[in-house]
């Protein structure tokens, strides 16, 4: 039952800045025993739980000690219609598409399932910690809609759009560039901006779009600058060449996008492993975001995404899941396989700018960080609550860690949705499955 206000206890962990090294305590504020303030979806007070508990004493307390709460996790590229291809079998990125991918979106055509399977996602995301994500729908309108629609029975913030794709996709899966475009339109006119929704303007990927629907999509851009755009951008060599051969006046892959007026803050683009000096000149310039997927690219043997040669740019990078080509619904699986790509290349990856990656790092990304991402006063209250010693791996680990570092580390590389004792979408507890007997009652302050 959602209360008007409540008190939660445990120890706290949010960003104020991207960490830039294990002593930078001033990008992070922890307190060992702490509280969190909601009223009205709303965080209201972040403090010691002394203070808090003096300042509201008649609000009832969930002690989650001795559990941390940081900010939900957020996903910035995903596929909802490739929830049951997860985990298929030995092909790469083009042949994968084919074989597997457009054959199962042609099933998001019928509204009970798009609509089974909208639910279903949203309680995947909820049970690995997630409380926003930029998702793909399929081609069909109401794809999106069932999307929007159990997003909001939630009040989860989702930023989605339907994908615009008229060529190189089964019959069934392709639109044109006027119902791509009247589409579009109609989804944002119902959806951006109501409640905690957002649309995106989403060309799957130029190889999927003919000349005239990038038009479409460059129109759609302009009409509607509030808007993200999202797509794909060289994820796989193949993919490139493929792609020159369709757009032969281009002058590189993020060309193409540019030539259409894609790119920009609000531009997403997943991927970006196979980048030529031009285009990060581009990325850099235009301050479009790529979006680095670990388990994709490990899964499709893609490449392996230059992190810190993108920042040492000024660009801003995101990481996300990629489901279902991402071989996992949780961000620190996520984090795991980002560890390790960045290890093979001599990069590094503190468990501190982890976390801040999949919580603030990705709503500066978003350009939502005074609304998601932190536990700021004033923010939406979504918070997860993580248990670092959920599984008995995790437990034995756990008696030897002396740092909150060390803590962090251990979840990173060894947590999944068992270490999700709760999350908060908007003050609310999602209370998942088998956890609802175990949650811990609203006890007076």
């Amino acid at each position: 039952m959602k209360t008007d206000q409540v008190l939660l206890r445990g120890r706290i962990l949010s960003f104020t800045a991207e960490p830039q090294g294990p002593e930078d305590h001033a990008a992070y504020r922890y307190i060992e025993d702490g509280a969190i303030l909601i009223a009205g979806g709303i965080i209201r007070g972040t403090g010691s739980y002394d203070q808090l508990a003096r300042q509201a004493p008649s609000v009832p307390v969930v002690d989650h000690r001795p559990h941390l709460l940081m900010p939900g996790f957020i996903d910035t590229h995903i596929h909802f219609p490739q929830v049951q291809v997860i985990a298929s079998w030995g092909a790469q990125l083009l042949d994968w598409l084919n074989s597997y991918t457009f054959p199962e979106e042609t099933r998001f055509a019928e509204p009970a399932h798009a609509e089974a399977m909208a639910d279903w996602f949203m309680t995947q995301l909820c049970a690995h910690g997630t409380t926003s994500a930029v998702a793909y729908a399929s081609v069909h309108e109401i794809s999106a809609e069932a999307f929007f629609s159990a997003a909001a029975r939630r009040d989860m913030r989702m930023i989605t759009g339907k994908v615009m794709m008229d060529r190189n996709a089964p019959e069934a899966l392709r639109d044109t560039p006027q119902s791509g475009y009247d589409a579009t339109k109609r989804l944002i006119s119902h959806w951006h901006g109501k409640g905690r929704a957002s649309y995106a303007i989403t060309p799957r990927f130029a190889i999927t779009s003919s000349p005239e629907q990038m038009e479409m999509a460059g129109a759609l851009t302009a009409e509607h600058p509030e808007c993200y755009v999202q797509t794909h951008l060289s994820e796989n060599r193949d993919e490139i060449a493929y792609t020159l051969s369709l757009y032969p006046e281009a002058p590189d892959y993020l060309g193409v996008y540019e030539r259409y007026g894609l790119l920009g803050p609000k531009a997403l683009l997943g991927h970006s492993i196979h980048l030529e000096p031009r285009e990060i000149d581009l990325l850099a310039e235009t301050n479009a975001k790529p979006v680095f997927c670990p388990t994709s690219n490990l899964f499709l043997g893609s490449g392996l995404f230059d992190d810190a040669g993108l920042r040492g740019r000024g660009i801003t990078n995101a990481i996300a899941t990629d489901v279902g080509a991402g071989t996992s619904y949780s961000m620190l699986q996520t984090l795991n396989e980002a560890y390790k790509v960045l290890q093979l290349q001599g990069q590094k990856l503190h468990p501190l700018r982890a976390f801040h990656w999949i919580t603030r790092g990705n709503a500066v990304a978003l350009g939502l960080e005074d609304k998601i991402g932190t536990l700021e006063p004033g923010t939406e209250a979504d918070i997860v609550v993580l248990d670092s010693a959920a599984s008995e791996p995790m437990a034995l680990r756990m008696q030897r860690a002396e740092t909150l570092s060390e803590e962090l580390f251990v979840l990173q590389m060894l947590g999944d949705d068992r270490a999700v004792a709760e999350t908060y979408v908007a003050g609310t507890p999602q209370k998942i499955g088998a956890r609802a007997a175990q949650q811990p009652a609203l006890q007076p302050a």
